[in-house]
Protein backbone atom coordinates (compact mmCIF):
# COMPACT_ATOMS: atom_id res chain seq x y z
CA UNK A 1 0.00 0.00 0.00
CA UNK A 2 1.28 3.54 -0.72
CA UNK A 3 0.70 6.40 1.04
CA UNK A 4 0.73 10.60 1.02
CA UNK A 5 1.50 12.06 4.18
CA UNK A 6 1.24 15.18 3.83
CA UNK A 7 3.12 17.72 6.82
CA UNK A 8 4.91 20.72 7.02
CA UNK A 9 7.04 19.85 10.38
CA UNK A 10 10.15 17.56 9.43
CA UNK A 11 10.35 15.95 12.96
CA UNK A 12 6.61 14.90 12.53
CA UNK A 13 6.82 14.04 9.32
CA UNK A 14 10.00 11.81 9.51
CA UNK A 15 8.83 10.00 12.92
CA UNK A 16 5.39 9.04 10.79
CA UNK A 17 7.34 7.86 8.04
CA UNK A 18 9.79 6.34 9.70
CA UNK A 19 7.10 4.37 11.93
CA UNK A 20 4.88 3.39 8.77
CA UNK A 21 7.69 2.85 6.34
CA UNK A 22 8.83 -0.10 8.87
CA UNK A 23 5.56 -1.56 9.06
CA UNK A 24 5.97 -2.35 4.98
CA UNK A 25 3.98 0.77 3.64
CA UNK A 26 5.47 3.04 0.69
CA UNK A 27 5.25 6.43 2.16
CA UNK A 28 5.95 9.85 0.05
CA UNK A 29 5.83 13.36 1.87
CA UNK A 30 4.90 16.61 0.94
CA UNK A 31 5.50 19.75 2.87
CA UNK A 32 2.34 21.62 1.44
CA UNK A 33 -0.84 21.66 0.20
CA UNK A 34 -0.03 22.60 -3.37
CA UNK A 35 2.39 19.62 -3.66
CA UNK A 36 -0.25 17.67 -1.95
CA UNK A 37 -2.34 17.79 -4.73
CA UNK A 38 0.18 17.88 -7.33
CA UNK A 39 1.54 14.54 -6.32
CA UNK A 40 -2.20 13.07 -5.88
CA UNK A 41 -2.27 14.10 -9.77
CA UNK A 42 0.19 11.67 -10.70
CA UNK A 43 0.26 8.98 -8.55
CA UNK A 44 -2.68 6.79 -7.50
CA UNK A 45 -2.11 6.76 -3.52
CA UNK A 46 -3.92 4.41 -1.16
CA UNK A 47 -4.65 6.41 1.50
CA UNK A 48 -3.58 10.33 2.47
CA UNK A 49 -2.58 11.72 6.05
CA UNK A 50 -3.42 15.03 5.69
CA UNK A 51 -2.59 17.65 8.52
CA UNK A 52 -4.46 20.45 9.21
CA UNK A 53 -2.21 23.23 9.54
CA UNK A 54 -0.31 23.30 6.42
CA UNK A 55 1.15 26.05 4.21
CA UNK A 56 -0.39 27.52 0.72
CA UNK A 57 -3.52 25.34 0.89
CA UNK A 58 -4.68 23.57 4.09
CA UNK A 59 -5.85 20.13 5.05
CA UNK A 60 -10.18 21.12 4.41
CA UNK A 61 -9.00 22.63 1.55
CA UNK A 62 -6.87 20.00 -0.14
CA UNK A 63 -9.23 17.26 1.02
CA UNK A 64 -12.35 18.87 -0.52
CA UNK A 65 -10.69 19.41 -3.64
CA UNK A 66 -9.39 15.53 -3.61
CA UNK A 67 -13.14 14.48 -3.71
CA UNK A 68 -13.53 17.27 -5.99
CA UNK A 69 -11.47 15.76 -8.53
CA UNK A 70 -13.16 12.21 -7.86
CA UNK A 71 -10.16 10.88 -5.58
CA UNK A 72 -11.96 8.22 -3.51
CA UNK A 73 -9.44 6.86 -1.38
CA UNK A 74 -9.42 7.28 2.39
CA UNK A 75 -8.40 10.65 4.33
CA UNK A 76 -7.20 10.59 7.54
CA UNK A 77 -6.91 14.49 9.21
CA UNK A 78 -4.49 14.71 11.69
CA UNK A 79 -4.54 18.07 13.57
CA UNK A 80 -3.54 19.79 17.28
CA UNK A 81 -6.77 21.13 17.28
CA UNK A 82 -9.78 18.50 19.05
CA UNK A 83 -12.62 20.65 19.16
CA UNK A 84 -16.01 19.52 17.82
CA UNK A 85 -16.43 22.07 15.50
CA UNK A 86 -12.86 21.27 13.52
CA UNK A 87 -13.85 17.51 13.70
CA UNK A 88 -16.89 18.47 11.86
CA UNK A 89 -15.47 20.48 9.58
CA UNK A 90 -13.01 17.58 8.59
CA UNK A 91 -15.30 15.03 8.18
CA UNK A 92 -17.85 17.71 6.10
CA UNK A 93 -14.60 18.47 3.36
CA UNK A 94 -14.69 14.68 2.64
CA UNK A 95 -12.39 13.18 5.24
CA UNK A 96 -12.88 9.49 6.39
CA UNK A 97 -11.22 9.88 10.01
CA UNK A 98 -9.93 12.57 12.35
CA UNK A 99 -7.20 12.06 14.78
CA UNK A 100 -5.55 15.09 17.10
CA UNK A 101 -2.26 15.34 18.13
CA UNK A 102 -0.82 14.19 20.01
CA UNK A 103 -1.60 10.75 19.32
CA UNK A 104 -0.04 7.10 20.35
CA UNK A 105 1.56 5.83 17.40
CA UNK A 106 -0.35 2.59 17.68
CA UNK A 107 -3.75 3.66 17.32
CA UNK A 108 -2.42 5.56 13.74
CA UNK A 109 -1.76 2.64 12.61
CA UNK A 110 -4.81 1.01 13.65
CA UNK A 111 -6.54 3.55 11.67
CA UNK A 112 -4.82 3.52 8.88
CA UNK A 113 -5.84 -0.51 8.78
CA UNK A 114 -9.17 0.49 9.09
CA UNK A 115 -9.60 2.90 6.82
CA UNK A 116 -7.52 0.38 4.03
CA UNK A 117 -10.31 -2.17 4.97
CA UNK A 118 -12.86 0.33 3.81
CA UNK A 119 -11.46 1.49 0.71
CA UNK A 120 -11.98 0.64 -2.90
CA UNK A 121 -9.62 -2.39 -2.71
CA UNK A 122 -10.26 -4.15 0.17
CA UNK A 123 -7.79 -6.27 2.40
CA UNK A 124 -8.98 -9.14 4.22
CA UNK A 125 -7.72 -10.15 8.17
CA UNK A 126 -6.74 -13.26 5.87
CA UNK A 127 -5.48 -14.25 2.61
CA UNK A 128 -4.86 -17.82 1.33
CA UNK A 129 -3.82 -19.08 -1.74
CA UNK A 130 -3.14 -22.75 -2.25
CA UNK A 131 -0.95 -23.52 1.07
CA UNK A 132 -0.21 -20.27 1.59
CA UNK A 133 -1.92 -17.93 4.57
CA UNK A 134 -1.07 -14.54 5.43
CA UNK A 135 -2.22 -12.35 8.37
CA UNK A 136 -2.49 -8.97 7.49
CA UNK A 137 -2.76 -7.50 11.21
CA UNK A 138 0.71 -9.17 12.26
CA UNK A 139 2.20 -9.39 8.80
CA UNK A 140 2.94 -13.40 9.74
CA UNK A 141 3.12 -15.61 6.82
CA UNK A 142 2.82 -19.57 6.57
CA UNK A 143 3.04 -21.86 4.06
CA UNK A 144 2.28 -25.44 4.68
CA UNK A 145 2.55 -24.74 8.39
CA UNK A 146 5.75 -23.25 8.12
CA UNK A 147 6.44 -20.03 9.11
CA UNK A 148 8.20 -18.02 6.53
CA UNK A 149 9.92 -14.84 8.51
CA UNK A 150 9.93 -11.81 5.87
CA UNK A 151 11.61 -8.49 6.47
CA UNK A 152 9.00 -5.29 5.63
CA UNK A 153 9.41 -4.76 2.14
CA UNK A 154 9.43 -8.67 1.48
CA UNK A 155 5.79 -8.63 2.71
CA UNK A 156 4.76 -5.73 1.03
CA UNK A 157 5.52 -7.65 -1.84
CA UNK A 158 3.69 -10.58 -1.02
CA UNK A 159 0.93 -9.39 0.54
CA UNK A 160 1.46 -7.17 -3.09
CA UNK A 161 1.03 -10.55 -5.27
CA UNK A 162 -1.03 -12.31 -3.22
CA UNK A 163 -4.32 -8.86 -3.60
CA UNK A 164 -3.28 -9.16 -7.52
CA UNK A 165 -3.27 -13.28 -7.70
CA UNK A 166 -3.71 -14.60 -11.21
CA UNK A 167 -3.43 -11.20 -12.89
CA UNK A 168 0.11 -10.12 -14.54
CA UNK A 169 1.83 -7.40 -12.67
CA UNK A 170 4.58 -5.04 -14.44
CA UNK A 171 7.41 -3.59 -12.48
CA UNK A 172 5.55 -0.25 -12.91
CA UNK A 173 2.57 -1.75 -11.21
CA UNK A 174 5.18 -2.96 -8.19
CA UNK A 175 7.10 0.29 -8.03
CA UNK A 176 4.06 2.63 -7.74
CA UNK A 177 2.62 0.37 -4.80
CA UNK A 178 5.33 -1.14 -3.15
CA UNK A 179 7.85 1.83 -3.46
CA UNK A 180 7.82 5.71 -2.70
CA UNK A 181 9.31 8.59 -4.94
CA UNK A 182 12.35 7.95 -3.95
CA UNK A 183 12.62 4.43 -6.27
CA UNK A 184 15.10 4.43 -9.27
CA UNK A 185 13.11 2.94 -12.20
CA UNK A 186 16.54 1.97 -13.85
CA UNK A 187 17.99 -0.39 -10.70
CA UNK A 188 17.09 -3.99 -10.18
CA UNK A 189 15.97 -3.76 -6.46
CA UNK A 190 12.65 -5.56 -7.92
CA UNK A 191 14.76 -8.31 -9.52
CA UNK A 192 16.62 -8.80 -6.02
CA UNK A 193 13.52 -8.35 -4.07
CA UNK A 194 11.29 -11.25 -5.98
CA UNK A 195 14.24 -13.77 -6.39
CA UNK A 196 14.38 -13.17 -1.98
CA UNK A 197 10.63 -14.22 -1.83
CA UNK A 198 10.98 -16.57 -4.15
CA UNK A 199 14.01 -18.39 -2.65
CA UNK A 200 11.58 -18.27 0.63
CA UNK A 201 8.43 -19.22 -0.50
CA UNK A 202 9.10 -21.07 -3.10
CA UNK A 203 12.34 -23.15 -2.70
CA UNK A 204 11.49 -26.56 -1.24
CA UNK A 205 7.57 -26.60 -1.79
CA UNK A 206 6.18 -28.65 -4.34
CA UNK A 207 4.32 -26.40 -6.33
CA UNK A 208 5.72 -22.88 -7.23
CA UNK A 209 3.53 -19.82 -6.86
CA UNK A 210 5.88 -16.93 -8.13
CA UNK A 211 5.76 -16.86 -12.08
CA UNK A 212 7.50 -14.54 -14.78
CA UNK A 213 6.54 -13.87 -17.87
CA UNK A 214 9.41 -12.41 -18.95
CA UNK A 215 9.95 -8.83 -20.97
CA UNK A 216 6.33 -8.46 -18.97
CA UNK A 217 5.97 -8.91 -15.73
CA UNK A 218 5.14 -11.62 -12.80
CA UNK A 219 2.38 -13.57 -11.83
CA UNK A 220 1.15 -15.06 -8.57
CA UNK A 221 -0.59 -18.49 -9.27
CA UNK A 222 -0.64 -21.96 -8.29
CA UNK A 223 -0.75 -23.25 -11.50
CA UNK A 224 0.59 -21.14 -14.15
CA UNK A 225 1.41 -21.67 -17.84
CA UNK A 226 3.98 -18.78 -18.36
CA UNK A 227 6.91 -19.08 -18.98
CA UNK A 228 9.87 -18.97 -16.40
Amino acid sequence: MRLLLVEDEPRVAGFIAKGTREQGYAVDIAIDGEEALYKASITDYDLFILDVMIPLKNGYAVCKELREQGIKQPVLMLTARDGIDDRVAGLDCGADDYLSKPFDFKELLARIRALLRRSREVRPARLEIADLTIDTSSHTVTRAGRIIPLTAKEYSLLEFFVLRAGTLVGRADIANHVWDENFDPFSNVIDVYVRRLRKKIDEGFDSPLIHTRRGEGYIFSVASQVEK
